[in-house]
């Protein structure tokens, strides 16, 4: 780990995070909660909301792919995404739901403002984002696709959206 750089728990939890939040809206594979909570260590993530079914920690099968990050990513478990929503709102954070629709923006013409924290809403891995959730979001944002799919993993969605973040408000 020293040879990587590798910041403990302890550290990375006293240190500044990327202003950005995640909203876990109904996830039902515990290998994708494990794997947002990886990528939000990864990308020192502020905190994610676990809302509705989603499982929160501890669980054996969140901890396999999370490997020790719901240790350092703080979390909070919401019965509702709404109660999220409203929470996040009441602190003037920006929502931004990952979804595609008739009135989304392009991932790759969404410029994130640096220094305004941002919640980012990814949603339930059949049905997507609420409808409720969608029209209560500041923007909703699309991460565009080319092939014969029409989705993406939500792990994968998280990656995506984190890195064009982290690559655009050029956090370090």
């Amino acid at each position: 780990m020293k040879e990587l750089k590798r910041i403990d728990v302890a550290t990375y939890k006293s240190s500044e995070k990327m202003p950005v939040i995640l909203v876990l809206d109904n996830i039902r594979s515990l290998n994708n909660i494990g794997s947002a909570f990886r990528t939000a260590d990864a990308f020192r993530v502020e905190k994610i909301y676990l809302c509705g079914i989603t499982a929160k920690p501890p669980h054996r099968e969140i901890y396999k792919t999370a490997l020790g990050a719901t240790e350092s990513v703080e979390w909070e478990y919401c019965e509702t995404t709404m109660d999220a929503i409203k929470e996040i709102k009441k602190q003037k954070i920006s929502v931004v739901a990952i979804e595609q629709c008739q009135h989304s923006v392009l991932l790759n013409e969404f410029t994130p403002l640096k220094g305004q924290k941002t919640a980012f809403v990814f949603g339930n891995e059949v049905d997507g984002v609420l409808e409720e959730v969608l029209e209560n979001s500041d923007k909703v944002v699309e991460i565009p696709q080319y092939g014969t799919k029409h989705s993406l993993n939500i792990s994968v969605s998280i990656g995506i959206v984190l890195w064009r973040v982290f690559e655009e408000i050029k956090f370090f």
